[in-house]
């Protein structure tokens, strides 16, 4: 199924939580990428098909500031992206070289980019907030990716965060982090999450009225039969 404008309205509806709880549903339990959070708090829900990019460790001949200029490199992945694509960046984790920074973030908001999804940091942490690209992250750190990685590819499969993404898979994220949803499930996931928010908005309001939890949540057979009798009033 094609991520369509539809599609991406209704997952902006979805907190990853739940999209969590129903891939789990269908099996699938490594789906939220590790260590990326919020860089700036409050970013809204977002929703796009996944642009990857690839690092792998720094070697000395590679990485180095001329690589910059290389036609495989950051810049070059950056001309590359759609509008409304989410670039979710294999960092393998390291923490003391920023992948990006100001001027790169800035020309991936003017591309239209909605995100920016990383396992690793960004660097020039003040302007790269000031450009208003959404950044998930592990935190921030003032030297180059070239002092720790090299860059090697975009567009192909990659582990980001623990997590295997593949592009154009889904990716979900807010304030919990992001969640992948693999391209093929898409339909079936769209058709199931809805109703799983809504279930659980039910079963807050019986909460607030101060229902016990046991036979609630999860619901038992008299508890389901209440919910179904609501959805129909």
């Amino acid at each position: 199924m094609t991520l369509t404008a539809e599609a991406i309205e209704t997952l902006k509806t979805v907190s990853t939580a739940t999209l969590t709880t129903v891939l789990l549903k269908k099996g699938l339990r490594n789906v939220w990428i590790r260590g990326a959070t919020p860089l700036r708090p409050g970013q809204p829900r977002l929703v796009g098909p996944a642009f990857t990019l690839r690092f792998v460790p720094a070697r000395e001949d590679l990485a180095t500031p001329a690589s910059w200029a290389s036609p495989i490199s950051t810049r070059a992945a950056i001309e590359a992206m759609p509008e409304g694509c989410i670039a979710v960046v294999d960092s393998m984790g390291v923490t003391d070289a920023g992948i990006f920074g100001d001027i790169l973030c800035a020309r991936m908001q003017k591309r239209g980019v909605a995100a920016l999804i990383t396992d690793g940091v960004v660097r020039d942490v003040a302007g790269v907030l000031d450009t208003n690209l959404p950044v998930w992250c592990r935190g921030v750190a003032a030297p180059p990716s070239v002092a720790g990685l090299t860059f090697v590819a975009w567009q192909e499969p990659i582990g980001c965060g623990g997590v295997a993404v593949f592009p154009n898979d889904i990716i979900v994220v807010d304030q919990d982090g992001a969640v992948l949803i693999p391209a093929a499930l898409l339909e079936a996931v769209l058709a199931e999450a809805s109703e799983q928010e809504r279930m659980e908005a039910w079963i807050m309001t019986k909460v607030d009225e101060g229902a016990s939890l046991p036979g609630l949540y999860p619901m038992n057979a008299e508890t389901k039969a209440l919910y179904e009798a609501s959805k129909a009033k």
